[in-house]
């Protein structure tokens, strides 16, 4: 157990392995996770199981040593890296007498702090409804004595705490919105679709450059931080290639492991624009040693919402880091599916952008050789 002085912005983290392969990125993840939410590591609990204990998911042991370490400490959060049922997280709130929550509520107070658009603040509220209906927590703590926002923020237990009705009919008004606007998304992209717009979506796990390449592509100003979750709303912007006329591209939230669910279902208008992308830019982090298991988290989340077909380029950036010149691969195919290059300093982008025009010179092609041929 790592352990530093006590406050009361921090909150101990706990984290069991199973015997998973990711299991010191997963915790790493909790960490940075934990500060992108404001949270001060006070203290790290990690144990070894074969699996869950049904009742605490720690087991009773680990749960005994947690709650002297919140006694002493007075540690007002504890944060579990890992997916705890509701009867799990209401035993150890009432164990541990203090506040938990797990991963996933962690990366929904998240997105409610970074939520900036009308639309995605309404996901991130549905994606919060939905997890939080069978999570009422507050039984254990009081709600005074409940000092720590993180895990409360957005609808919170206030709202939870209305009848099943209220909370359901919020839910429907919600789901209507976002339908809404799902629906002008379509219209939007069947516009651009008529006009010939090439339409391409930046993917890839969160602080891997997707933001600056954005930018970079764009000559846009998207916010750009050295953190997780750095870009939540999905910002579209035009560019120009020299002979093919415009593309569309779209800067989307980054993936991470485990995923919640419930946030995936919550952001699928915003995710739309993945899904009927024509091509995708999975931008990896070149400098991360663990990319290509971040290539694969991020491949199993496009297969979860219907993009795993789309073409991919996977664009290695950072290489700056790295001290990697600038290149380019094909496939067997002769078409550009590797790129290496540096968002932040420019270098390689001139490949990049070879691969949009020839990317577009293909689809044209295509949609010519399809076309009836009219009978005079």
């Amino acid at each position: 157990m790592q352990q530093t002085p006590a406050g009361a912005d921090g909150a101990v983290l706990v984290s069991i392995d199973f015997g998973e392969n990711d299991y010191s990125e997963s915790l790493e993840e909790l960490r940075l996770l934990a500060e992108t939410a404001g949270v001060r590591t006070l203290a790290v609990v990690e144990g070894k199981r074969q699996r869950p204990d049904a009742a605490l998911f720690a087991g009773s042991g680990k749960v005994q040593e947690i709650a002297e370490l919140v006694e002493r400490t007075q540690v007002p959060l504890v944060i579990f890296n890992h997916d705890l049922s509701p009867a799990q997280m209401r035993n150890l709130t009432t164990k541990l007498n203090t506040r938990v929550i797990d991963r996933t509520m962690l990366i929904l107070d998240i997105f409610a702090q970074r939520a900036q658009s009308h639309e995605g603040k309404v996901q991130v509220e549905l994606a919060q409804l939905r997890y939080l209906a069978t999570r009422l927590v507050g039984q254990g703590v009081g709600m005074g004595q409940q000092k720590f926002a993180v895990g409360a923020r957005g609808p919170g237990e206030t709202k939870l705490e209305l009848d099943r009705r209220k909370l359901e009919k919020r839910v429907h008004l919600l789901k209507d919105r976002l339908e809404k606007l799902r629906h002008q998304r379509a219209i939007q992209r069947r516009a651009r679709h008529r006009a010939d717009v090439l339409s391409v979506s930046i993917v890839g796990y969160t602080n891997a450059g997707k933001s600056t390449l954005f930018n970079r592509l764009t000559r846009a100003d998207a916010y750009v931080a050295d953190q997780l979750f750095a870009t939540l709303d999905t910002t579209s912007r035009r560019m120009f290639t020299e002979g093919q006329g415009e593309i569309v591209v779209s800067d989307t939230v980054g993936f991470i492991r485990h995923l919640p669910h419930s946030l995936v279902a919550a952001f699928r208008s915003t995710l739309e624009e993945t899904v009927q992308a024509d091509l995708l830019l999975h931008v990896v982090d070149a400098s991360n040693a663990n990319r290509d298991d971040q290539i694969a988290e991020v491949n199993k989340v496009l297969a979860e919402i219907g993009a795993a077909d789309i073409p991919q380029v996977l664009v290695f950036n950072k290489i700056d880091l790295q001290d990697v010149p600038p290149s380019l691969l094909r496939d067997d195919y002769g078409r550009i599916n590797r790129v290496f290059l540096s968002a932040r300093s420019g270098a390689g982008m001139d490949g990049l952008r070879l691969a949009l025009a020839e990317t577009k010179v293909a689809r044209q092609s295509r949609e010519t050789a399809n076309k009836p041929i009219s009978e005079d």
